[in-house]
């Protein structure tokens, strides 16, 4: 339930809790939207760093189309970006039985005992990219009847809650971030090998401030989700590991959080440069269908308090779509 609401250009905006997320009743996604109603989102995006509209009508044109009024959208090149739609590259399906045809039988979910901390799932939208998404849209087409929820945290709440001398040592931080590395691969299993050859033969590792500066709020935010980040740069390996398992641990704090319970239809719009999000695992040992659509935005090289820009170790820069 809505614990606050405010209004702009006309639209309602419904906060979810005390830190994070708001729900934004009576807008129609797929009709024309005047600038201020769009500006009126953006700032609710800004403020709330997810936000939620229920029971939309987004078809795949559609949903681009939205997805194109937040910015130019973005996606890896070629089989890179996954399955998507036929006709819609730009658009990434959202289905572990998707995925069948890239990694076999639900990948997501043989890859979850490998998890190096049960909270490793968190995740920044392709933060191993040099210029991570700045924002992603994500809607439902087909949900469970219960189950299948999807959590977002702030982590500039995260970063917020740090001891002031915890700050000033994240400042001026960098970490390696690269795909699967909060999983521990195994070379004793032999698909876990045939992972670490693809990741081997296409690399794509960034180093990204530890602090990044939010490029339109100025907001400070903890840009160290478990699931990208190998280590932090220039540490010894134990003293990595020590501050990510406090920095990790500090991001999934339940007070930083907002947890969505999908309906068919909705859509999730959120922040990629302020939030990381949490993928459903209770669905794994079901045999429920769960499909949904995402589209993102181009986003920029994040920077940290002391100006350095991120670098790119392996890998292209994210580029817009063609037609974007």
């Amino acid at each position: 339930m809505a614990i606050a609401a405010e209004s702009s250009a006309g639209i309602e905006v419904r906060r979810l809790t005390g830190g994070i997320g708001a729900e934004i009743p009576g807008v129609d996604l797929a009709a024309p939207l005047s600038a201020a109603v769009l500006a009126a989102i953006r700032a609710a995006l800004l403020r709330h760093k997810v936000v939620f509209f229920r029971g939309q009508r987004l078809s795949h044109p559609a949903h681009i189309a939205f997805g194109r009024r937040l910015g130019p959208l973005t996606r890896r090149p070629g089989p890179k970006h996954g399955v998507h739609p036929e006709g819609y590259p730009e658009i990434l399906t959202v289905d572990p039985d998707a995925e069948d045809t890239r990694y076999g039988r639900r990948f997501e979910e043989r890859l979850r005992p490998k998890e190096l901390r049960p909270d490793s799932g968190w995740h920044v939208d392709l933060a191993a990219a040099v210029n991570p998404p700045a924002i992603s849209v994500l809607r439902a087409e087909t949900v469970p009847d219960h189950g299948g929820d999807t959590q977002w945290t702030s982590l500039v709440a995260a970063h917020q809650g740090l001891s002031a001398p915890l700050r000033e040592l994240a400042a001026g931080l960098r970490a390696e971030h690269t795909l699967f590395a909060g999983c521990e691969l195994l070379l004793s299993d032999e698909e876990d090998v045939a992972v670490i050859r693809r990741l081997t033969e296409d690399t794509l590792l960034s180093v990204h401030p530890v602090v990044r500066v939010h490029p339109e709020t100025g907001e400070r935010a903890l840009f160290v989700p478990p699931a990208s980040v190998s280590r932090i740069a220039g540490l010894l390996p134990w003293e990595s590991r020590l501050l990510l398992e406090l920095f990790h641990g500090h991001i999934g704090r339940p007070e930083h959080t907002v947890r969505w319970r999908w309906a068919a239809g909705d859509v999730a719009v959120w922040d990629n440069r302020a939030v990381a999000h949490l993928q459903p695992a209770d669905l794994d040992h079901t045999d429920h269908r769960r499909t949904l659509y995402r589209v993102t935005v181009l986003g920029d090289r994040p920077a940290g308090p002391d100006g350095f820009a991120s670098e790119a170790v392996h890998g292209e820069p994210l580029t817009a779509w063609p037609g974007s």
